[in-house]
């Protein structure tokens, strides 16, 4: 029975979401229920493949992740894996058609992590649109449902809600980035003496990308536009206390959102959303 398989294969994405990121998994639950799977599909896809270059370091990563990216075409070009996370992408990618474009850039953000690189202006904005802005462009592919002028309008704000969301982790995890793996994203950044004015002129480019995304929420169908506002709250909260953190303090501790106020913020959100005051 390929229902079961099918079924077992998003499940298996939805398991891997909510294990690393209860706050996704709760934005994708606000999502009207036929937009869930793909967006889990698409979130284990980009989880498992960022782990490989986070985290498998007594592995050989670049080995693995070729044979990763191998088996992601394969099972794209056949319309079946035997890797649950591998088809629940490939029947999300083929059904939604997302341009092979999006997949090659996050690829190939994610072998800039391998590289170590010393990241410049050009190389910066280059890992930004490859490992958040075209996630955000795939997943818009599932919420706007084929409807091409939609995602076309659409696609700016998408972006740049990528950019925020990628931006704040950088910010969150500076100490690990630099400490664990020798990486520093942010150009012309020194974070043996990381400045408060530093810290703010990074703070201002967030906060210009957040504006823009808030635009597009607000064009967003209702059938998803619960769930990607529960996320934008989530990772606004998250901002506002990295802004009030000293620049000295941002090194050697990670902010976070308790459980508590995330449960009082999906509330709020859920009621915003319920009688149309996003």
């Amino acid at each position: 029975m390929f229902e079961l398989f099918e079924q077992s294969a998003f499940k298996t994405s939805k398991e891997i979401t909510n294990l690393y990121s209860t706050s996704f998994g709760k934005g994708i639950e606000a999502l009207d229920k036929k937009l869930r799977n793909p967006i889990y599909g698409i979130y284990g896809f980009v989880r498992y493949t960022d782990e490989i270059v986070d985290t498998f370091f007594k592995f050989d990563q670049r080995l693995l992740l070729d044979e990763f990216v191998e088996e992601t075409y394969k099972a794209i070009d056949r319309k079946i894996s035997l890797n649950p996370v591998l088809h629940a992408f490939q029947s999300v990618v083929n059904e939604y058609d997302i341009e092979r474009e999006l997949i090659d850039a996050f690829i190939a953000s994610m072998k800039m992590d391998l590289d170590k690189i010393k990241y410049n202006q050009f190389f910066y904005s280059e890992y930004i649109y490859g490992s958040a802005e075209v996630v955000g462009l795939m997943c818009l592919k599932v919420f706007t449902e084929r409807n091409v002028e939609l995602y076309n309008q659409l696609q700016p704000f998408a972006k740049s809600l990528g950019a925020a969301f990628q931006k704040i982790n950088f910010l969150r995890d500076i100490q690990s980035d630099f400490e664990d793996r020798g990486r520093v994203y942010f150009p012309g950044v020194d974070f043996s003496a990381f400045s408060s004015e530093k810290k703010k002129e990074i703070e201002a480019d967030i906060q210009n990308d957040f504006d823009l995304a808030y635009k597009g929420i607000l064009l967003l169908p209702k059938s998803s536009r619960g769930g990607v506002y529960l996320a934008y709250a989530y990772y606004l909260a998250l901002f506002s206390k990295i802004k009030k953190v000293a620049a000295a303090r941002i090194l050697n501790e990670r902010i976070r959102v308790p459980d508590s106020e995330k449960i009082v913020l999906m509330t709020k959100t859920y009621f915003r959303n319920k009688f149309n005051l996003i």
